[in-house]
């Protein structure tokens, strides 16, 4: 039977008679303390302890751990070590998941080498802690080494093997060590779909997600609901990602803001604006930053800039600080609404008013903003005055920008940046084929070519994905590895062949001339 928390007054009450009685009720209370949890006041009983024991030093640094302040704990373990009180397995537990937030690979290495003389060695729970501590500093190396050398390895211990793969970025290696589980929970499953999804393999993330469904004892938890839905968002998966928010709901996931954010996200990327906007008052008073800046970008991304923008300022009256995502949807909703006096307004507050310093992507998005306004003489001054070295991104913008108003002499400078940072990218010279073909330069439309032709520049083929009865199709032109490739080509074919009766053709000459009237 779970032990009555005691409140603060009674502790408080409880410490006063035993110290006008001289009873030591130190360790007792200290142990309620930390449940409360009033750290501070419990540290200083500690302090009053001559010779704490292993128990007591051990809950103390579990608490500093849960509260995210690694240095005391470590702090901490010096003082155990100092005084002669030798940490338990349970020490380094705990210690070696706070070296891993701590994201220090040198106490990580001493922290090890003090438990390789510890005896412990043999502990299943440390050992897996210690291959979580080098998986999560990314020294996977390190961490298959551990794992490879323990006889005895729990389903946590695989786990944290598998996080660290995928956080490193090598999902074959995650997946291989996935299919040599002897067992799987829930975990297992979400380490792998968020390792897919953080790498942007979304497609891989949602096929793994759905296999999981099909197993009869794993049922998704609230981590990996937030991890799959940001895939649903990335594809377009909106049947399957409303199919999810509605297991979600059913379980009570909705009362974790972390879900409820990528579900809002999930309909604002996919163009459920007004859905979105529900679920974001739904949200209410939870909203934290990432509600807020998921909304204004939806907006921005959807052609409501004003509506973004007055978010913004209800965001400024009831909500957090804005940071720099925040500006990022505001630049975008500036650019969409062809607001250039708003975009460099917001752009010089960023410092001024909040003082967040303008990173590459801002300097990007004024770019756009004032490459499409036709203001590119100042987008490419601002390119010269920006403090840090323009990426692809940057120039890109201004070459596109070039390409819209026609500008040769802009569009080659932004073009000969490009063909330094990415040679090989095949859109930077059809781009720069396009403004000299718009331009009446078919001398530099021809030059270009032999370029391309020389260097085997070959623009690669584009290709759609659609959503239906749950699964994802991929498609390229001309494809033919479809399953049902030719039931498509045999319905595509007998659309075509109607398209060209004469009642069609009619039709659709009625349809472009209402949409398009001749001047």
């Amino acid at each position: 039977m779970h032990k009555r928390k005691l409140g603060m007054n009674q502790l408080k009450q409880i410490h006063a008679y035993t110290l006008r009685n001289g009873i030591d009720h130190n360790r007792f209370l200290i142990v309620e303390l930390l449940r409360i949890p009033n750290i501070p006041y419990a540290h200083n009983l500690f302090n009053q302890i001559s010779n704490p024991n292993v128990f007591l030093y051990n809950k103390l640094i579990q608490a500093y751990s849960s509260q995210n302040q690694p240095h005391q704990c470590l702090s901490l373990y010096t003082q155990m070590c100092s005084k002669k009180c030798s940490p338990n397995q349970h020490s380094y537990t705990f210690l070696f998941t706070v070296c891993a937030s701590l994201n220090s690979l040198p106490h990580a290495q001493i922290l090890h080498s003090h438990f390789l003389k510890s005896g412990f060695q043999s502990d299943v729970f440390a050992l897996t802690a210690l291959v979580g501590m080098y998986a999560k500093l990314r020294c996977i190396e390190l961490a298959r080494k551990m794992f490879d050398e323990m006889l005895v390895r729990e389903v946590p211990t695989w786990n944290s093997i598998i996080a660290g793969y995928a956080k490193c970025g090598d999902m074959e290696g995650a997946l291989e060590l996935f299919r040599l589980m002897p067992t799987r929970n829930v975990v297992s499953w979400t380490a792998v779909i968020s390792g897919f999804a953080q790498n942007g393999q979304y497609a891989k993330a949602l096929s793994m997600f759905l296999k999981m469904e099909a197993e009869k004892d794993i049922r998704p938890n609230e981590v990996t609901i937030a991890s799959v839905i940001p895939a649903c968002a990335n594809l377009g998966a909106l049947e399957i990602g409303e199919r999810i928010e509605k297991y979600a709901r059913e379980n009570g996931f909705f009362k974790n803001i972390y879900v409820s954010n990528a579900v809002l996200e999930m309909y604002a990327r996919c163009g459920k604006i007004d859905v979105a906007k529900k679920l974001f008052n739904e949200i209410g008073k939870r909203r934290n930053l990432c509600s807020w800046n998921s909304m204004i970008m939806g907006l921005a991304v959807h052609g409501k800039c004003n509506d973004a923008l007055e978010l913004y300022e209800q965001m400024l009256r009831e909500g957090p600080a804005p940071d720099d995502v925040t500006f990022v949807g505001l630049f975008l909703a500036c650019t969409h609404g062809r607001m250039v006096r708003k975009g460099r307004e917001l752009f010089g507050s960023m410092e001024k008013r909040f003082n967040i310093t303008p990173k590459l992507e801002h300097y990007g998005c004024m770019v756009d903003l004032l490459g499409r306004a036709g203001q590119l003489q100042e987008a490419y001054d601002l390119i010269q005055t920006m403090p840090m070295k323009p990426d692809s991104a940057i120039w890109g913008a201004l070459l596109g920008a070039c390409s819209f108003h026609v500008n040769v002499e802009l569009g080659e400078i932004a073009a000969e940046s490009l063909f330094k940072l990415d040679p090989w990218n095949p859109g930077n010279f059809v781009i720069l084929s396009n403004i000299y073909a718009s331009a009446g330069r078919w001398d530099g439309v021809a030059r270009l070519r032999k370029v391309m032709k020389r260097c085997q520049i070959t623009k690669g083929a584009g290709y759609s994905l659609i959503e239906e009865g749950g699964d994802i199709h991929k498609f390229i032109v001309e494809d033919k590895t479809h399953p049902k490739c030719e039931e498509i080509y045999a319905l595509l074919n007998e659309v075509s062949a109607k398209m060209k009766l004469p009642r069609y053709v009619t039709y659709f000459k009625t349809e472009l001339e209402e949409l398009y009237p001749l001047e």
